[in-house]
């Protein structure tokens, strides 16, 4: 059954209209929405455009990709520490299939109330599949300062950290393009890290006042932990041996395989943090506290330059390049 723009956004992404809250004085309904910062906080915006044969497959699951769409979003608000308040999206379609957009809503949708993440607008149009999440997120400010996590807060001397495990989303990616065999239950735990990944937004909460600097690793632990050093006028040495061990998945790969994983590989959706050697007890505290495992991996160096080491503090030679859109043609 055919049917226009409105009836789309009324039928799949327009839910009943919440009373006005702190922050969202007006949502889905008119020319904008309207947000209230509540006193003593700050709005903290991300946004993110996922293109399909860029960023996902043609074949992945709708509700999947619901759900991927805004947690993409949402590990923005975590490396930000900031706590998600609502969400825009703008949907380029090349039609309008009913299952399709039922998935996609329902999948959207579900981390969206595990979240308490209000959409309140956002367009479609027909074309090529193409979606854009805009999300918004609340931060605090104590005394006049910011309690914002930004990634040029990294100080020498501080421990570097990551959350979770990383390199499966990766792996997924290499045997999904035909490049490495993997068996079928390797490859459904991968595939899942690949296309629903879990925003960390409970952990960015939690180190609130505790880490220097985060980010989170979209697109290769070497290339974020380098975005962090640039805006922190540092450097790092990384530890290698434990960087491997995050990749949680057992491939029979090699250690350079699994390196290259943890350090190049891209849609993990972690967090990467720096934090003092004082707060070790607190960086671990707020693991506990947002139930996901923290590991360190390396140190915050006065001098310029990204060092790689082994368990014996030996330097290790490699070129572990990061995820670039324009230095890179292939596709998810």
């Amino acid at each position: 059954m055919a049917f226009g723009e409105f009836e789309l956004i009324a039928r799949y992404f327009q839910r009943p209209q919440r009373p006005a809250t702190g922050t969202v004085a007006l949502g889905v309904g008119d020319d904008c929405a309207l947000l209230q910062p509540r006193p003593g906080t700050q709005i903290a915006v991300s946004c993110d455009m996922l293109v399909e044969e860029r960023h996902f497959f043609r074949d992945v699951d709708p509700a999947t990709l619901g759900h991927k769409a805004l947690a993409v979003n949402l590990s923005d608000l975590a490396a930000c520490g900031a706590r998600p308040l609502a969400c825009t999206l703008a949907l380029a379609l090349p039609r309008a299939d009913e299952a399709w957009l039922s998935a996609f809503a329902r999948g959207l949708f579900a981390l969206a109330d595990v979240h308490d993440c209000q959409l309140i607008g956002g367009d479609t149009t027909r074309g090529p599949l193409n979606i854009c999440i805009t999300v918004f997120g609340e931060v605090p400010v104590v005394d006049g300062r910011s309690q914002a996590l930004l990634r040029s807060g990294a100080r020498p001397g501080d421990e570097i950290w990551v959350s979770g495990t990383l390199g499966e989303a990766r792996l997924a990616l290499e045997a999904l393009q035909g490049k490495l065999p993997l068996n079928a239950d390797v490859l459904r735990v991968a595939r899942a890290r690949l296309e629903c990944p879990t925003p960390r937004v409970a952990l960015g909460l939690a180190l609130r006042g505790v880490a220097n600097a985060c980010i989170d690793l979209s697109d290769g632990l070497m290339g974020d932990l380098g975005h962090i050093l640039e805006l922190s006028h540092c450097g790092a040495t990384l530890d290698t041996a434990s960087a491997a061990g995050l990749l949680a998945v057992d491939a029979g790969l090699d250690h350079e395989q699994r390196l290259a994983l943890v350090l190049g590989g891209g849609d993990d959706y972690e967090l990467l943090f720096t934090a003092p050697v004082s707060a070790r007890e607190a960086v671990l505290a707020a693991g506990r506290q947002a139930d996901t495992p923290v590991t360190r991996i390396g140190r915050i160096e006065a001098a310029p330059g990204l060092h790689l080491v082994d368990a014996q503090g030996r330097p290790v030679s490699g070129r572990f390049a990061s995820f670039d859109h324009f230095a890179q043609t292939a596709g998810p």
